[in-house]
C-alpha cells in the first residue's frame, strides 16, 4: 500500500462520512424539537413567572418563533461555516464552550482507552493461555462482575474508599485550582485527579475487551494455520506472538471503534460523579437548562469524534492484517 493509495482511501472515507454526520445532525435537531419546554419557558419559570408577551419576545430573540424547517435550514447553513450558534444560557458562543471542554473529555477518554484496551487485551490473552484453569475462571468471574456493575456505583464506592477513607485521591475536579501549579507540577496534579475517573470508566470496557480477546484467541488457536505452523516446527510462543495474537486483536479493535460512542455516553455519568469539566458534564447541565444550541453542538462534535475514531480503526485494520487491501 503506497502513500497515494492511503491518501485516496482517507479522502474517500471522509466523503462517505458527510451524509452520516448530516443525518445525525438532522435527527438530533428533530428529536430535540420533540422535548417539552424550551429555554424561554425555563428562564421565565426561574424568574417566578412572566407574561406571555415577554416569553414570546424571548422566543423571537432565540430564534424559536420560526417554523421547525426554517430553524433546521438555518442551523445546517450555519454548520457549514462552523457556526454552532450562541448559548444564551452560558452567554458565550457554543464553539468556544465546546473547545474549552473538549480537552478534558479527550484526556479522560484517551486514558480510558489505553487502560481498558491494554489491561483488557493482556488479561484476555492470559485467560486464553490459562484456559480451563482456576486462573481462567477467576478472570471470567471478575469480567462478568465488572461488566454488570453500574458506573455511578463504582465511582461512588471509589470516592468513599480512596478519597474519603484513605485520602489518597481528590474527590472531584480536574486539578487543584487554588494551588496554581505550573509545568510538570500541573501535569502531575491533573494525572492525580484523573486516576479515579479513569478506573471507573475503564472497568466496564476492560471486562468487555478481556472476554472478547479470550474468545478470539481460543478461536484462532483452533484454526488450520496454527496446525500448519506447528507442523513447520514453530513453538507455541512463536505461534501466539507472530500469528494468533495479531489475528485475534482484530475483533477487539473493531469493538473499540464501535464502543467509542458508548464511551462518550458513559463519560456523562462519570463526569457528573467526579465533577470532571468535560463535554459529558456540560451536556448534563445544558439538558436541564434547555440550552438546545449547546446540546446540538455537543451532539455534532460527538458524532465527528465517533466518525474520526472509526476511520482510525479502519487504518489500524490495514496495519494489523496484511490481507486487507485498499482498492
Amino acid at each position: 500500500m503506497t502513500g497515494s493509495e492511503l491518501g485516496r482511501y482517507i479522502i474517500r472515507r471522509l466523503l462517505q462520512t458527510v451524509p452520516v454526520v448530516l443525518g445525525v445532525v438532522v435527527m438530533n435537531f428533530l428529536l430535540l424539537q420533540l422535548a417539552p419546554g424550551d429555554l424561554a419557558t425555563v428562564l421565565a419559570g426561574e424568574a417566578g413567572g412572566a407574561p406571555k408577551e415577554y416569553i414570546d419576545q424571548l422566543r423571537q430573540r432565540f430564534g424559536q418563533d420560526q417554523p421547525v424547517l426554517v430553524q433546521l435550514f438555518n442551523y445546517l447553513r450555519n454548520i457549514v461555516f462552523l457556526d454552532l450558534g450562541y448559548s444564551f444560557r452560558q452567554s458565550a458562543p457554543v464553539l468556544d464552550l465546546l473547545l474549552a471542554r473538549l480537552v478534558p473529555t479527550l484526556l479522560l477518554m484517551g486514558a480510558t482507552l489505553i487502560v481498558s484496551l491494554g489491561i483488557g487485551v493482556l488479561t484476555g490473552v492470559l485467560a486464553a493461555l490459562w484456559v480451563r484453569t482456576w486462573k481462567d475462571h477467576l478472570v471470567s468471574v471478575a469480567a462478568i462482575v465488572f461488566y454488570a456493575t453500574p458506573l455511578f456505583w463504582v465511582g461512588l464506592m471509589l470516592i468513599l474508599l480512596f478519597s474519603i477513607h484513605l485520602d489518597w485521591f481528590p474527590t472531584s475536579g480536574m486539578e487543584d485550582v487554588v494551588a496554581f501549579h505550573e509545568g510538570w507540577a500541573r501535569v502531575v496534579d491533573i494525572a492525580h485527579h484523573l486516576v479515579l475517573p479513569t478506573i471507573t470508566l475503564s472497568l466496564f470496557y476492560l471486562a468487555l475487551y478481556a472476554r472478547l480477546m479470550r474468545a478470539s484467541m481460543l478461536e484462532q488457536r483452533g484454526l488450520d494455520y496454527v496446525t500448519t505452523a506447528r507442523a513447520k516446527g514453530l513453538t507455541d510462543r512463536q505461534i501466539t506472538t507472530r500469528h494468533v495474537f495479531r489475528n485475534a486483536l482484530l475483533p477487539v479493535v473493531t469493538m473499540a471503534g464501535v464502543q467509542f460512542g458508548g464511551l462518550l455516553g458513559g463519560s456523562v455519568v462519570v463526569e457528573s460523579v467526579f465533577a470532571w469539566p468535560g463535554l459529558g458534564q456540560l451536556a448534563y447541565q445544558s439538558l436541564f437548562a434547555r440550552d438546545f444550541n449547546l446540546l446540538l453542538g455537543i451532539f455534532f462534535l460527538s458524532s465527528c469524534l465517533v466518525v474520526t475514531v472509526n476511520l482510525v480503526v479502519d487504518l489500524v485494520y490495514v496495519v494489523l492484517d496484511p490481507r486487507i487491501r485498499i482498492g
